[in-house]
């Protein structure tokens, strides 16, 4: 297996701009969606498939995740782009879609709020959220 490429934020946001066949992923927890935000991709003219690497509250590995991408009609062609809060889970995600038959899968390095600033606060150093791309409120 070659590995699950890091991409940015800004060159995913332009991957699903021009390829139909993109598609971005996000595997945070429900939780997260509901009180941080979430990628919002409509203006590139895509939906934000929203399936969880690890279930809450008790973080256990989803493990019907490659029968999820299978049912929301992902395939081998798809681009997949993973994003969770900052790498780590979205990397394991793209790992396990890789395994499961999906080789064009795509880690987006910094996640969405990336790392923690000087002051402990997420969503200003790096990540989509930094990188000023449109994101919303569920």
């Amino acid at each position: 297996m070659p590995g699950v490429p890091d991409i940015s934020p800004r060159e995913t946001w332009e991957a699903l701009q021009g390829d139909p066949a993109a598609v971005l992923i996000d595997v945070r927890t429900d939780a997260e969606w509901n009180f941080v935000g979430l990628p919002d991709v409509t203006t590139a003219g895509k939906e934000l498939l929203l399936i969880p690497w690890q279930l809450y509250p008790s973080m256990q590995v989803n493990g019907a995740f490659p029968e999820h991408l299978r049912k929301a009609g992902l395939t081998a062609e798809n681009r997949l782009f993973f994003i969770c809060r900052s790498g780590a889970r979205s990397l394991a995600a793209g790992q396990a879609a890789q395994a499961a038959g999906f080789p064009r899968s795509y880690n987006v390095a910094d996640g969405f709020e990336g790392p923690v600033d000087a002051e402990g606060h997420r969503g200003t150093v790096a990540g989509w959220k930094a990188e000023g791309l449109p994101w919303r409120q569920r």
